[in-house]
């Protein structure tokens, strides 16, 4: 092991003892949700909304990066290029899994389930409310695919900005997911690494169940 190694075996924190309990929570996902991402936007974070997103393609390979969850309704919302590997993955298995991390809350959410695109009118109503340059640069960007260097993205976004001058119309491959929550864990830090694990979960009625798990 290196002493860079052993550094890493050492980082650790010490959680609080705020608690979760089960006589707190809302009867359903969505609803605490809301209150517990008040909480964190009253902390006033970098990307607020960011999240980890992770898919998987038809053989089962994982893919996770960070997405910017822009609605929050029946399900959590995001936009994307349909070309991307998130795109691709969609397709052939729509499924995935989120998870915010609220680090200086000593928060987790964790979401999995079934994935559906968005309307095509509530693509074009988010798209028309991006700022121009993200607009112009949704049609420049083949996103995932190998450009030659920095100089070729900035003259595909210089070209798309010339072809649309004024209003900027959403690309046919650009849109957006709703994951369709089947499991919602919270998690809240607690001492002694015995952190509060509680997760609503689907019942056979279309309820939800409530249950602590081990942490």
């Amino acid at each position: 092991m290196t002493d860079r190694d052993d550094e890493l075996a050492h980082l650790r924190e010490v959680y609080g003892d705020r608690g979760l309990r089960r006589a707190d929570l809302a009867p359903d996902p969505l609803t605490q949700f809301r209150r517990w991402f008040a909480d964190w936007t009253a902390t006033d974070p970098y990307d607020a909304n960011a999240v980890a997103l992770a898919t998987a393609d038809a053989e089962g390979r994982p893919s996770v990066r960070f997405v910017l969850m822009k609605g929050l309704d029946t399900g959590f919302v995001f936009f994307t290029n349909t070309r991307s590997r998130k795109g691709a993955d969609l397709a052939a298995n729509p499924w995935a899994a989120l998870c915010f991390a609220w680090i200086t809350l000593e928060r987790q959410v964790r979401v999995t389930g079934p994935v559906e695109a968005v309307s095509g009118e509530e693509a074009d109503a988010y798209f028309a409310s991006r700022p121009r340059g993200s607009q112009v640069g949704a049609w420049a960007s083949d996103q995932t695919t190998v450009v030659a260097d920095r100089a070729e993205l900035e003259r595909r976004w210089a070209d798309a900005g010339h072809r649309f001058p004024d209003e900027v119309p959403r690309p046919p491959h650009w849109g957006g997911y709703r994951v369709l929550p089947e499991e919602v864990e919270l998690w809240q830090g607690r001492p002694n690494r015995m952190h509060d694990r509680l997760r609503y979960r689907r019942s056979d009625d279309g309820g939800w169940l409530i249950e602590r798990l081990a942490p």
